[in-house]
């Protein structure tokens, strides 16, 4: 008898638990489909105004443009653009080969500048130049030249175009091609390279000293058979003393300016 009262208890509480269980599942079925439902519709809700909002802006406008209406009475000026600075001024730009002035060409390909002249427009520095020397035979021009410490008595006279120095010849005295071409450039430049001769006796110096002394003595010599060569032959450097000496040595010095070495012991 004990048995069966839990039997028969067991039977009657299962079916009231499931009763009431069953009501709730349901309860909880239909509630997501109650809150899907709003989900659906609150998209819909939300897509409405933006068209609203859309729709304020023109009136927004319509009310800026009442506004202009109002103010119709008073003339509006119109708005002028800023003046830009310098828009009055000429443009005045000078390309690269140009002359300010608006002559011809300034510089050449090299970028070195052209010195322009209306009447020596056409003359090459290496054209021999015409000179008016007479060549008497008993015609001498004397002169002295120098550089640095040398020293070329020059004594130019009617001939073949022979040099004398120091009693040789100059391929002799000067055997560089260098130097005997820089002693030839004055005779060559007047065009008299063939119709004079070249004494000279030099002291003092070295080669290189010694040939631009002679340079220097045949161009002064030149001048004094024609004083108009003077401006053609200082324009190409040939009157100029080269003054660079060899500087002197100082007390206590080395050399010029050596300095002699520190000792520390």
């Amino acid at each position: 008898m004990a048995d069966e009262t839990p039997n028969d208890a067991t039977p009657e509480e299962t079916p009231e638990a499931v009763a009431p269980e069953t009501p709730t599942e349901e309860v909880v079925e239909e509630t997501p489909a109650a809150e899907e439902t709003p989900v659906a519709e609150a998209p819909a809700e939300e897509a409405a105004p933006a068209p609203a909002a859309d729709a304020e802006e023109p009136v927004a406008v319509e009310e800026i443009d009442d506004a202009d209406d109002s103010d119709d009475d008073e003339p509006v000026a119109p708005r002028a653009k800023p003046a830009i600075p310098g828009m009055d001024l000429e443009i005045d730009i000078v390309t690269e080969g140009q002359d300010p002035l608006g002559r011809e060409t300034l510089y050449d390909e090299d970028g070195e500048e052209i010195i322009q002249d209306d009447d020596d427009s056409d003359v090459v520095d290496d054209a021999p130049i015409v000179a008016n020397v007479d060549l008497s035979a008993d015609a001498r021009y004397r002169a002295t030249g120098k550089r640095k410490t040398g020293v070329a008595r020059v004594i130019l006279k009617p001939g073949t175009g022979a040099y004398t120095i120091n009693g040789k010849t100059l391929d002799v005295f000067f055997p560089r091609v260098t130097l005997q071409r820089n002693i030839r450039q004055p005779l060559e430049t007047v065009g008299y390279e063939d119709r004079m001769d070249v004494i000279a006796t030099i002291h003092g110096g070295g080669v290189s000293s010694q040939a631009g002394a002679l340079r220097h003595g045949i161009s002064k010599a030149l001048l004094e058979a024609d004083p108009n060569l003077r401006g053609e032959l200082k324009r190409r450097g040939f009157l100029t003393r080269d003054a660079r000496v060899k500087e002197r040595k100082k007390a206590g010095l080395k050399k010029a300016r050596k300095k002699p070495q520190f000792s520390k012991r």
